[in-house]
């Protein structure tokens, strides 16, 4: 009878161990799975973190790009634009510079001796210093040129050259030291634009 009792609770141990042994086994195994899982899953989410991250780098450099390019075209721009205010200031000052009353009275003559036989007075507008210095040294010369009168106009828009007309004021030619800057710097620009684009290619 104790043999038999010895014999069972021997049974009842070994299955239990037995059982121990396979929960043991089961839970392990299913912990590798789960371990396998979480593992998958995190590689899985770096991969996508990656992938991400990457994409976000790319476009922050194709928007450095952006906007370096953006801020190279506004500085080219500003600083074309700066280059052709100061020609432009540098044309007008050269101008008015040449535009002496000799230089102004030569040019008049040219324009009278080059001009059709006209019958109306000749009107000259200039600023007040130029017409007191071309009525004071060469006002005789410029009638005898033309064989006609000769009507010099103060004008305060003109502040160097002038403008004259053939016909008392309904035509005129506009010599005065803007309209000249303006036709020199039509014809210099295109050249100076051509020497930028090629001083940053």
């Amino acid at each position: 009878m104790a043999q038999d009792i010895k014999n069972l609770i021997e049974k009842i141990q070994q299955d239990g161990i037995r059982v121990a042994e396979e929960k043991a086994k089961e839970i392990e195994s299913q912990a590798r799975r789960e371990v396998t899982q979480i593992l998958e899953k995190a590689k899985t989410e770096a991969a996508r973190l990656i992938s991400e991250a990457k994409e976000e780098i790319g476009r922050a450099k194709e928007e450095q790009k952006t906007f370096l390019a953006q801020a190279g075209r506004d500085l080219l721009l500003a600083l074309r634009k700066e280059i052709s205010a100061m020609l432009e200031r540098i044309i007008l000052q050269e101008v008015k510079d040449a535009l002496t009353p000799e230089a102004i009275y030569k040019i008049i003559a040219e324009l009278i001796k080059g001009s059709k036989p006209f019958e109306e007075e000749i009107v000259i507008s200039l600023n007040k210093a130029d017409l007191a210095n071309l009525e004071k040294e060469f006002l005789r010369k410029l009638k005898e040129e033309a064989k006609k009168g000769v009507v010099l106009k103060p004008s305060e828009e003109i502040s160097g050259g002038f403008i004259i007309s053939f016909d008392r004021g309904k035509s005129h030619f506009d010599f005065s030291d803007k309209a000249l800057a303006e036709y020199i710097g039509t014809s210099l620009k295109p050249k100076l634009a051509e020497l930028l684009k090629s001083a940053v290619s």
